[in-house]
């Protein structure tokens, strides 16, 4: 073989090995998501979507039976956006599954459903020295219960929950929020679990990510992603606030946990005690984000996802 070959071989060999380890240093993310309330988790899931630093094992209905929008059964509602939103986009594929309907009775009993087992399932198949991220949008109830299905899963978990208000100088929570008010059990269970690792995206620091419909609406274009998620916004109606009728702008709540873990150069996150109702433990919370990074990142990954997508003809 001559010098050259080899130095070709060399250089095969080496893209091929990067790759690989590129690959295996992936995040492995499972989203928890109640789509089918409000927008801002449509936009989430469209982050995650084909990002090269995770490796997307499922998506996970939750439950938001508070809304006065709320059906019978508000986890399968979800689970029937997911499908059709996922179904939007060719040659992609995701694990769905459906989370219970209801809220935790008590805090040793689970609400037992596809969902938990999935979540369960994930975990324990994973390499000892691997962790399993788990991104809640909406109530913990069905992350709550695979860890009281299956506890000894704990040690392989990394929990990121978008949830209750939060005052960085006193240490002080509003847990009078909407999330955590679907499951104030399962969210207090959360709190309550020593040793997990348990991170929050709050609603005060959340909140500064907003999108003006004007630029969205724009940058979404003709294509049946970008149609979709304008005719959610254009349809859905904001029961929680009076404000803005005309909804030209958009908190996105839900999108700022998914920036947080992809580009955590955006943020500041810093270790807190619980509320003093909760057992006394560290858990970490973001403090600060830079909404304006986080926007424009979604934008560039938002135009790489639909060049990949075919335009409607119609």
């Amino acid at each position: 073989m001559t010098v050259k070959n080899l130095i070709f071989c060399f250089i095969i060999l080496h893209n091929f090995f990067s790759a690989a380890q590129k690959k295996e240093s992936r995040l492995n993310v499972i989203i928890d998501t109640d789509s089918a309330n409000e927008i801002d988790d449509l936009f989430a899931i469209t982050r995650a979507i084909q990002e090269p630093n995770f490796r997307l094992l499922g998506i996970t209905a939750a439950q938001f039976h508070t809304s006065p929008y709320a059906s019978n059964n508000t986890a399968l509602e979800s689970h029937e956006i997911n499908k059709e939103f996922i179904g939007l986009i060719p040659n992609f594929q995701v694990p769905l599954f459906v989370g219970s309907s209801l809220p935790l009775k008590n805090a040793k009993t689970p609400q037992i459903s596809d969902a938990s087992q999935f979540i369960i399932d994930q975990a324990r198949i994973l390499p000892k020295e691997k962790k399993l991220y788990l991104i809640i949008l909406g109530s913990c109830t069905n992350v709550a219960s695979a860890l009281l299905e299956a506890p000894e899963i704990k040690s392989k978990l990394v929990v990121l929950y978008v949830g209750f208000w939060h005052d960085t100088k006193k240490n002080t929570y509003d847990k009078k929020e909407f999330n955590t008010n679907n499951d104030i059990t399962a969210t207090n269970f959360l709190l309550d679990s020593k040793g997990l690792d348990f991170r929050v995206m709050s609603a005060t620091t959340s909140q500064y990510l907003v999108f003006k419909k004007s630029i969205a609406f724009n940058n979404l274009g003709d294509n049946p992603l970008g149609n979709y998620l304008k005719q959610r916004w254009i349809e859905y109606e904001r029961w929680w606030t009076k404000k803005d009728i005309e909804k030209k702008y958009w908190i996105m709540w839900d999108l700022a946990i998914i920036e947080a873990l992809i580009n955590p150069e955006f943020t500041n996150i810093k270790q807190f005690k619980t509320p003093l109702d909760n057992l006394d433990r560290n858990i970490l919370i973001y403090t600060a984000i830079d909404s304006k990074k986080m926007e424009d990142d979604f934008w560039k990954h938002y135009k790489t996802l639909i060049n990949h997508i075919p335009h409607d003809p119609f």
